[in-house]
């Protein structure tokens, strides 16, 4: 028998997914990494069942903690997209690269507020931080966002 947490959970699932997939693999530049996140994420919603309030915005902040999690016991260094044998268009790719280049909170943040929709507080609550420091990290990461996108132009 299926409870509603899962029933929930699988409409979460379906309604999320590839968008917190997508945010993800820009955030990581790791297809393989956000998978993982994703997977897990909603894995570990499925234990906790009713104990969680928000499934929605938990299951965003695990997915990206757990990414985060991999990404440093990956050690990773260099670019993040370096698989050839992952095809994405150009601008996206860009734009990936250019990602890479902020601080993982710079990057956490623009990625979850402009491209996934959240406000500053849910980003502020995703992200364990306060809302005026996601406010510093947006703009830090815009400016500096804004300017190796036009150095790539150059």
């Amino acid at each position: 028998m299926t409870s509603g947490t899962e029933v929930g959970l699988g409409r979460l699932f379906e309604a999320q997914a590839k968008r917190l997939w997508r945010a993800l693999v820009a955030f990581t530049g790791d297809p393989d990494v956000a998978s993982d996140a994703v997977a897990e994420a909603f894995a570990q919603a499925l234990a906790r069942g009713d104990a969680l309030h928000s499934p929605e915005r938990w299951v965003w902040r695990a997915a990206f903690r757990i990414a985060a999690g991999d990404m440093k016991a990956r050690r990773r260094e260099g670019p993040l997209v370096d698989d050839p044998g992952y095809e994405m268009p150009d601008p996206p790719r860009d734009l990936i690269a250019a990602l890479a280049k902020l601080s993982p909170r710079q990057r956490a943040a623009l990625i979850l507020h402009h491209y996934a929709g959240y406000s500053t507080a849910e980003t502020a609550d995703i992200l364990g931080s306060r809302a005026p420091t996601v406010r510093v990290h947006l703009s830090q990461g815009r400016r500096r966002l804004q300017g190796l996108l036009e150095q790539e132009d150059v």
